[in-house]
């Protein structure tokens, strides 16, 4: 089998459970799950008058899927604040809104079993469209409380500054 990869001990695909996520250059506080990554292209159909009764497809817009990070609720307040930036109840008749600064980037980065860096993602220009404070309260649960925000964006690429680290050896001592 080839083997396509920088580091050629490695052969398997990365996990999806160690990642970290992170905006205004500092990461947040404990993200437990991230949405995936998805954009769609629409497909336009054309034809010409002489052709056969089949259709060309050609590429048109691309969309991008909104992204929903969810937490456990803790006394953390950065989902609260970035939410507030687009509606803040309470701030009065016609300010309610503010425009400025409501967007930001983000870097979602995810992480091999070693804990080093394996692959970094750049979304771009994202704002929160939907915030939940707080999920439904049972006193019949056995749960943590999860809170999510849910991220508008306008694309996302690959970090390709970030390479593929070398596994470390982990040598087991003699007994």
């Amino acid at each position: 089998m080839a083997q396509f990869s920088v580091n050629p001990q490695r052969f398997d695909p990365y996990k999806n459970f160690k990642f970290r996520v992170k905006w205004d250059g500092r990461y947040v506080a404990g993200v437990s799950k991230v949405s995936m990554l998805k954009r769609s292209t629409e497909v336009v159909k054309h034809r010409e008058g002489g052709d056969p009764s089949t259709s060309r497809k050609s590429p048109g817009r691309t969309e991008y899927d909104a992204i929903t990070l969810e937490r456990g609720v803790t006394h953390d307040t950065e989902f609260e604040k970035w939410a507030n930036r687009v509606w803040n109840f309470g701030a009065g008749l016609g300010a309610e809104t503010s425009l400025k600064n409501f967007r930001k980037d983000i870097i979602i980065e995810f992480y091999n079993e070693a804990g080093q860096l394996a692959i970094a993602y750049k979304v771009y220009r994202c704002w929160v469209s939907e915030y939940q404070a707080q999920p439904d309260l049972d006193a019949n649960a056995n749960a943590v409380a999860i809170q999510h925000i849910k991220l508008e964006n306008e694309g996302w690429e690959r970090d390709l500054n970030v390479q593929e680290p070398t596994e470390p050896s982990f040598t087991v001592p003699a007994v």
